[in-house]
Formats: structure tokens, sequence, C-alpha cells
């Protein structure tokens, strides 16, 4: 059933092409046993991805229209983007423990920036002769935002949705170091035992899924 649903969204939202790699890749996971490890990863990872972008986006419209915030919340996203993850699992894991909880948090930290940056980006590239002519019609703030500003900028926006997805992918391993499952644990084990074969396998499992997630995100484009 997963299976199928997964190929009917990517057959409306990406084409036959996409949903036939999706049964394929999904197949893979199945018959090498990454079929649970995989759903927990995404499942776990996917919620925290759902998080920063449901923050994130909020976020970027806020800093969009109040430069003053965005100044004061730079220096915060750049922090949260250079500061190597190994660094602030420590205090999470002071205060938060090991385990699913500390791991969706390392993930919003790792994840959240590049929606927020983006969604600033794209809301910043809308043409001002356009908003012009949309307030020169009496179009309301929100009118303006939802009905002009948001769909002018919807494709930096949706890129910006599909890199904090990747990012929330690219977290699996660490997220294993501190208690989280998924196929990081294959991958971990695989570096503890010089497992060349059982690591590489894992790696194809958590290409395909961030492969199956971005192609459905950015559909037929």
């Amino acid at each position: 059933m997963v299976i199928l649903f997964i190929a009917l969204l990517a057959w409306q939202c990406a084409g036959p092409r996409v949903a036939i790699f999706a049964v394929a890749g999904l197949m893979y996971l199945g018959f090498l046993g990454f079929w649970d490890k995989a759903m927990a990863t995404v499942s776990l990872l996917g919620a925290a991805a759902c998080v920063s972008i449901s923050l994130g986006i909020p976020m970027g419209i806020l800093c969009a229209r109040k430069p003053r915030v965005y100044t004061f919340i730079r220096p915060v996203l750049d922090f949260m983007q250079t500061m190597p993850s190994f660094v602030y699992l420590i205090p999470i894991i002071a205060f938060f423990g090991t385990g699913k909880p500390a791991a969706i948090l390392a993930t919003l930290v790792f994840g959240s920036p590049p929606v927020i940056r983006l969604t600033v980006l794209g809301l910043q590239g809308v043409p001002e002769h356009v908003r012009e002519a949309a307030i020169s019609f009496g179009a309301t703030p929100a009118y303006l935002l939802f009905k002009v500003d948001l769909p002018l900028a919807a494709k930096t926006i949706m890129t910006g949705v599909n890199q904090t997805i990747m990012m929330s992918l690219a977290m699996v391993v660490i997220a294993s170091l501190i208690g989280a499952k998924g196929l990081g644990e294959d991958v971990l084990e695989a570096l503890q035992y010089a497992s060349t074969g059982e690591g590489i396998l894992a790696g194809f499992a958590i290409l395909i899924c961030s492969m199956i997630l971005d192609r459905i995100i950015q559909g037929k484009r």
C-alpha cells in the first residue's frame, strides 16, 4: 500500500518515469531488508523537515517584510549553517539526552536555515512594479502576500523546501549517533567493522529515499 501510494503521488507530481523509479527504488529497499529502517528514517526526519518548513516559511516572510528582524536573525542562521553538527550535538544531548527528540532537534537546527534564506530571497526578488500595480488596484496586504508575492516567489521557496528536506536526510547518520533508529545504524555498523559492501548498500538506500523525495517535490519542472 505504501509503494502504491508513493507511486501514484510520484505519477501525479512528476510523471510516469519518476513513478517507475520510485517503485524500483522502494522494491530495492524491501528486497534488501532496508524497508523498516527506511520508513523509520523517513518518518523521523520527515517530521523534523515538516516542522522546519512550517516554521521557516513564516519566519522568512517576516524577515522579508522586516529588514531589522532579518539583520538580527542572519547571524543566527550563519551560526546554524557553519557550526559543525557534532559541536551543537553536545548541548542538545546535555539538555535532552539521547533518542528521537534530540535527533529531531538536531535536524531542526541543521535543516531550517535554507528555507528561511530562500524564502527571503524569493520575496525580495518580486518585481516592485508588480507590487505597485497590485497596490494601485486596491490590494490589501494579505491579498498582496498570498496572490502576488508568494506565487511569484514560489519557485525559489520550493527550492528552499527541497534543500531543507535534503539536509534533513543528510542528518540520518549523525542522528543515529544519538539514538535515532533508521538507516544510519547500518552505515555506522559498516564503519565500525569496515564492511564496505554493507555501507555502500545502506548508502544507496539513503540516496534512493532522497532522490524520490526530491523528484516528487520538484514535480514536472
